[in-house]
């Protein structure tokens, strides 16, 4: 069976994006993007992808508007707007815990989730998330999108690795 994978960045203090959805503080102490790949080491068992409409959004605006970064995998969008799929990005309209339970059912590599947080939140929720990658970003937001908010039961994690780079830290937890 597939696992299924969180794979985001977030603050010292705990979000994911700051109080209008920016994420232009996601960096580490220089614009050298020296040290571990960690990105590149994850992605290899990788492919498929999972986010919300919009982290979607953002990524096709602001972050790479000029091309789709994420042509090696099958992109799903859950979205309520209806829009039309490709070959490579599917915009589905189904609960996200019911479109990872059945794609863990499918031959394939592991799932990334990618966000953002209702996604997260409901993948934490029916417990359907088996590692946690979360890089800690050397920046205190003090306010704006969390990446946990109000989980509702406890999850026993055990921590698997620790990486550093340019000032962020890398954590990779995998359930117990």
């Amino acid at each position: 069976m597939r696992n299924v994978s969180l794979f985001i960045a977030m603050s010292l203090d705990g979000y994911i994006a700051d109080q209008d959805g920016g994420v232009d503080w996601l960096k580490g102490h220089s614009d050298d993007n020296g040290g571990d790949d960690i990105y590149s080491g994850f992605v290899k068992n990788i492919d498929t992808i999972l986010m919300g409409k919009k982290t979607y959004h953002q990524i096709v605006t602001e972050l790479s508007p000029q091309e789709w970064v994420y042509n090696d995998f099958i992109t799903y969008v859950v979205t309520h707007n209806e829009q039309s799929s490709s070959d490579k990005i599917r915009f589905v309209n189904i609960n996200p815990a019911s479109l990872v339970r059945n794609l863990k059912e499918e031959n394939g590599k592991d799932i990334w989730i990618c966000g953002g947080a209702n996604i997260v939140q409901q993948l934490v929720d029916e417990d359907l998330i088996d590692c946690y990658h979360i890089t800690i970003i050397p920046v205190l937001l003090g306010s704006g999108i969390r990446l946990f908010e109000n989980v509702d039961h406890q999850i026993e994690l055990r921590l698997r690795d620790v990486r550093l780079s340019n000032g962020m830290t890398n954590l990779i937890y995998e359930r117990r």
